[in-house]
């Protein structure tokens, strides 16, 4: 069949893309509504034609298939928003981005690629939209618009840590093959586990960087400078992460894999000292000893879900316990655990919170050219 020509919706800033080139599939044509999200892929993947618009425009759309058509496009990749759908969301009960998911069936029915993957959260399989005067499960939906001309894998959830991915990272991936063709496209087998400690372990220790500034940073950490040099020689996106004091002194004294919701002085609490009220799951240190927690859009956030290093226990000179990397992830840290390609091109312009946040929204890398190469292999 030779290679594949693809168009990709939904796109934010071309994560699942990463691997693709490498796999002989040309991505020709992409969408993204957010003009940031647009220029950072067009920035990555220079040959691939940027649509910046809303799908949901009727000339937009129309625009996307005619061309589609044009470049003779056989692979359909979309990855609509899922905080309408997503633990970490507010779940609205018809959360119009929800219904964003039958736009990308239209262009489906109208390019008819050979092959489709529809990826978004577990929370899919149970998510109601509106359909002409019914209230259905997107499931149904999908497969009342598309199960005459396609074929739908039998499974359709998958973690990524099952694919050499050192993130949990559950989501719910449709993979299509057209009728006509006589492929079956099925999740490939599964692989080893990769720990947290495997993934970045030997990489060295950072100290945070306090907000109350550089003096105030340097007295807390006497080897910040030394730490934060040892960083950048391993790469320019291992560099410290900001954070307030409270909360770097909260983290030290919470050991690895815990809540400091549970310690007993050094709790998460405010100026009068009342606790914090927070999910279980806040101001929490990840485990070393098992893949990364699900990477979300806040990740440089100390208060959000598991997002903090799982540091290292030592002794101050006072003897006290305390724990080391006080801090989140950094972003080359985030490229790991994504499974990004650690020279991945992003732009210098790019601001740190919006490079987390597009990763945090991100399917990882490895798991989507896990599941491209098994498609391959047959073609």
């Amino acid at each position: 069949m030779g290679k594949l020509n693809g168009i990709s919706l939904f796109a934010n800033v071309g994560i699942a893309e990463a691997y693709m080139e490498e796999l002989d599939i040309e991505i020709k044509i992409a969408n993204e509504i957010d003009e940031d999200r647009a220029r950072f892929y067009q920035d990555v993947y220079k040959d691939t034609h940027m649509v910046c618009g809303d799908i949901t425009d009727d000339n937009v759309r129309n625009s996307l298939v005619k061309e589609a058509i044009e470049k003779k496009v056989d692979f359909l990749i979309a990855t609509p928003p899922c905080q309408g759908m997503s633990e970490a969301g507010l779940r609205l009960k018809y959360d119009s981005r929800n219904q964003l998911i039958t736009y990308a069936i239209d262009v489906i029915k109208k390019v008819k690629p050979k092959f489709v993957l529809l990826e978004n959260v577990p929370k899919q399989l149970t998510t109601r939209i509106k359909y002409g005067e019914e209230i259905i499960l997107i499931p149904e939906y999908i497969k009342r618009e598309l199960g005459d001309s396609y074929r739908f894998n039998k499974n359709t959830l998958v973690m990524a840590k099952d694919y050499g991915v050192p993130q949990l990272r559950e989501r719910s991936i449709f993979l299509l093959v057209r009728k006509d063709l006589p492929y079956i496209w099925e999740f490939p087998e599964k692989q080893r586990e990769i720990t947290l400690y495997e993934a970045i372990g030997d990489l060295p220790s950072l100290d945070p960087k306090l907000r109350e500034g550089l003096e105030f940073t340097l007295k807390k950490f006497p080897d910040y400078e030394r730490k934060r040099k040892e960083g950048l020689e391993v790469s320019k996106w291992h560099y410290p992460p900001t954070h307030s004091w409270k909360q770097v002194e909260w983290m030290m004294h919470t050991p690895t894999g815990k809540s400091a919701i549970y310690n007993e002085v050094f709790y998460p609490q405010k100026v009068d000292g009342t606790p914090v009220k927070a999910h279980h799951n806040h101001y929490r240190r990840l485990k070393w000893d098992m893949p990364c927690r699900t990477i979300t859009q806040n990740n440089g956030v100390i208060s959000s879900l598991a997002c903090v290093h799982p540091g290292r226990l030592y002794q101050n000179e006072l003897g006290e316990d305390l724990y080391s990397d006080a801090r989140v992830l950094t972003i080359y840290e985030l490229l790991i655990v994504t499974s990004l390609p650690l020279d991945w091109p992003i732009p210098d312009w790019a601001r740190e919170t919006f490079i987390r946040k597009a990763i945090g929204e991100g399917i990882p890398s490895k798991l989507i050219k896990e599941i491209m190469t098994e498609l391959i292999r047959q073609i």
